[in-house]
């Protein structure tokens, strides 16, 4: 028997997914306790949190002594590039880690490397999108400095360039920390491609404005004492943050619409 005009007899008809994932509401004690979570993972799994903690602090030396060796007109725009393209493979090889436990597996390095290697292509335009603010992020830093030409002993006109200097840093920080802040977790996590998942990353920010703000200043504050210590310190903040930063996202992005990977 043929199937009437507009009839597919009798497989159901596939089930439209939203372009913006749905997300909660946060208290604002959540990223304590995506903290204290993330401190449980990384106690779980002390060897892969050590190899790839080992793995972070030798690549931000060797990213960071590459660039001092180009001069200083080099050094931020290397430091920033390296770090953009290397940091999406390592953290989805540490969400992979925190996924594993909450499944109730025993996390496997062998894990890490079949999740880097489906999400290849999604972290290469994650990656790519980041380059792209850095660029016209520090474009707008060279044509601010056109309009605000050096002048000596004038403390107005200094005063001036760093408040616009500053407005304009925070608004590019803050597009950068909304489009990072839930899309790698959630394409580690499900089978979504990357800009429905940046989307729903700043959906979700912008719905929980200050537990996120709150949680961008922990974020600042711990890498700032990571640097501190000579970079060592690093391969303890780094893969504690990304533990925390998938807990945070499993408890924010409600991805039930989409199948797990």
């Amino acid at each position: 028997m043929r199937d009437l005009p507009g009839e597919k007899g009798n497989d159901p008809e596939p089930v439209p997914q939203p372009f913006v994932t749905p997300c909660h509401q946060l208290e604002l004690d959540a990223p304590w306790r995506w903290l204290r979570l993330g401190w449980q993972d990384l106690r779980r799994a002390p060897g892969l949190s050590a190899l790839f903690g080992t793995v972070i602090v030798l690549v931000s030396a060797a990213i960071s002594w590459f660039a001092w060796s180009l001069g200083r007109f080099a050094l931020l725009a290397v430091l920033l590039s390296g770090f953009v393209f290397f940091a999406p493979l390592i953290g989805v090889g540490l969400y992979s880690v925190s996924r594993s436990l909450l499944a109730g597996r025993q996390p496997r390095l062998a894990d890490s490397f079949v999740v880097a290697k489906r999400v290849l292509g999604h972290a290469s335009i994650f990656a790519l999108i980041q380059f792209v603010i850095v660029l016209i992020w520090s474009r707008s830093g060279m044509m601010l400095i056109a309009f605000f030409p050096d002048q000596e002993g004038n403390t107005h006109v200094l005063f001036e360039f760093l408040l616009v200097g500053s407005l304009i840093g925070s608004v590019f920080a803050a597009i950068t920390f909304s489009i990072a802040a839930f899309s790698l977790p959630m394409i580690a996590d499900r089978e979504v491609d990357m800009v429905t998942a940046c989307l729903s990353s700043i959906h979700a920010v912008l719905r929980n404005k200050g537990v996120m703000l709150e949680w961008a200043v922990i974020i600042c504050v711990l890498t700032a004492l990571g640097f501190a210590s000579g970079l060592l310190g690093l391969g303890l903040v780094m893969p504690w943050l990304a533990y925390a930063t998938y807990h945070a996202y499993r408890e924010t992005i409600d991805a039930s619409a989409w199948p797990h990977a």
